[in-house]
C-alpha cells in the first residue's frame, strides 16, 4: 500500500466523534528557536466541547470545538483529517438532542451575565492623608496624636 500522507486515515474514520462529546485535540506547532533560527515542534492540547460534526468522515470533514479560556469563549475548527493534529481523543461523552449546539454560546453568555449581577460591589475604603508630610494616616496614628494633646483637623468628604 502506498503512504499519500503522514497520518493514519483509517484510524481518523474509526473515530466515533459527535457533538457533546469532550474532546482533547493535540496539535503539532511550528516554531523558530530563538538562538539557533531553526524550525522546532511543539504539541498543544486543546480541550473542549464539540459544538458540531460538518461533512461526517468525508476528506473535508471538519469539528468545531469550544472551550472557555480564562472566562472567555474561544472556538476553533479543526479539520479531521489535517496532518498537523498529531492525536484526537474523545474524553467524556454527553446525550444531546442536537446535532449543532449552536445555543451554547448564547447560554454561556447568560450564565455569565448571571454570574456578574451575583457578585456584591465592595464599597470603596477612602485612605486620609496628612497635608503637611503627605503620608497616609492610620488610626493608632490618630489615637496617639489624641493622646498626646496634638490633633490636626482632617477634612472628610460627604457623598
Amino acid at each position: 500500500m502506498i503512504k499519500i500522507s503522514p497520518i493514519d486515515i483509517e484510524k481518523r474514520k474509526n473515530l466515533d466523534i459527535r457533538s457533546g462529546d469532550t474532546i482533547c485535540v493535540t496539535q503539532k506547532i511550528v516554531e523558530k528557536d530563538k538562538k539557533t533560527g531553526k524550525p522546532k515542534t511543539r504539541l498543544q492540547d486543546f480541550e473542549g466541547l464539540c459544538l458540531a460534526v460538518k461533512h461526517g468522515k468525508e476528506a473535508g470533514g471538519t469539528l468545531t470545538i469550544r472551550k472557555m479560556a480564562s472566562g472567555v469563549g474561544v472556538e476553533r475548527i479543526f479539520p479531521i483529517y489535517s496532518p498537523a493534529i498529531e492525536k484526537i481523543e474523545v474524553i467524556k461523552r454527553s446525550k444531546v438532542r442536537r446535532a449543532k449546539l449552536y445555543h451554547i454560546r448564547e447560554k454561556a453568555t447568560k450564565e455569565v451575565r448571571r454570574q456578574m449581577r451575583n457578585i456584591k460591589e465592595v464599597p470603596e475604603v477612602e485612605e486620609e492623608f496628612d497635608t503637611n508630610t503627605q503620608t497616609k494616616v492610620n488610626d493608632s496614628e490618630e489615637s496617639a496624636k489624641a493622646d498626646n494633646g496634638t490633633e490636626e483637623k482632617t477634612e472628610e468628604k460627604s457623598e
